[in-house]
């Protein structure tokens, strides 16, 4: 069961999510399986990172994400200690009034001000060398789908490549203190528009939309153009059916519901 791993395991994404997901998903299939038993320990991280052949940080993340879950807690004095799933699944199942996409669409509210005057700094400011840097992060989201990959690192790396045109370095760093809300936020909005050819379209006119304001030099272009791409993004997933809200996606998004965007870990997202 062991994966390969690098030298950032947790950062690196596959067809499948990231590392931190699949060790996430296995430990959670295993402690509703009972093969962890309620009220004990779990395994070492020591123990875990052999396991599944991944690095600590890839282990602690997973943990973050199952106390996160109420499927473990922390007792001092015991460790890691596994909780009743029964409960934690009562406690999201029984509330079925609240709308799944309202963690999502927070971050989407938030980043439609981020978005639009970062894109209207950037098309001030850029250089030549930043120029090519975004038109080479936007060519590698298309890239990255057509290869099979769902285009998340990229989309978010070309958020961040023109981040780095504004020429304003806390841009850049409040994105990467967004990151793991932001992972989430882009791979559940990729995920409903990869479903509709007419949705995937959409998307990628606003994104050339936004590189060809900056690219003129446009500031009131690029901000209205990031500024709709951030409302119509939030459009797309108030409009995304029940079917959608189910599984991964789901649990994806109640991580978005409950992140505390203060202590998100911030992460390096150079543009491919």
């Amino acid at each position: 069961m062991a994966f390969s791993s690098t030298d950032e395991p947790n950062a690196r994404i596959t067809t499948e999510g990231t590392l931190a997901d699949r060790v996430t998903g296995l430990i959670a299939a295993d402690i509703r399986s009972r093969v962890y038993p309620v009220n004990t320990r779990l395994p070492t991280e020591q123990s875990m990172t052999e396991q599944y052949g991944v690095s600590r940080t890839v282990v602690r993340e997973a943990i973050s994400r199952l106390k996160s879950e109420g499927l473990v807690e922390t007792r001092q004095g015991s460790g890691t200690v596994v909780r009743d799933p029964k409960a934690s699944d009562a406690f999201r199942l029984g509330q079925p009034h609240e709308n799944p996409a309202e963690g999502v669409l927070r971050i989407l509210e938030l980043r439609r001000g981020i978005e639009a005057e970062m894109a209207a700094l950037a098309a001030e400011r850029r250089t030549g060398a930043e120029m090519t840097l975004i038109q080479q992060a936007l060519r590698a989201i298309a890239r990255a789908v057509k290869d099979g990959g769902d285009g998340v690192a990229e989309d978010l790396a070309f958020h961040i490549a023109i981040s780095r045109a504004a020429h304003n370095p806390h841009y850049t760093e409040l994105l990467g203190m967004l990151t793991r809300a932001l992972h989430d936020a882009i791979r559940l909005t990729r995920g409903n528009e990869a479903r509709r050819t007419d949705l995937a379209a959409q998307v990628l006119a606003e994104h050339e939309a936004i590189c060809a304001a900056i690219k003129a030099r446009d500031p009131a272009a690029a901000r209205t153009a990031a500024f709709l791409h951030m409302r119509n993004t939030g459009l797309r997933i108030e409009q995304a059916g029940k079917d959608f809200w189910t599984g991964d996606s789901r649990a994806a998004a109640q991580r978005v519901a409950r992140a505390k965007l203060g202590t998100t870990a911030p992460m390096s997202t150079a543009p491919r």
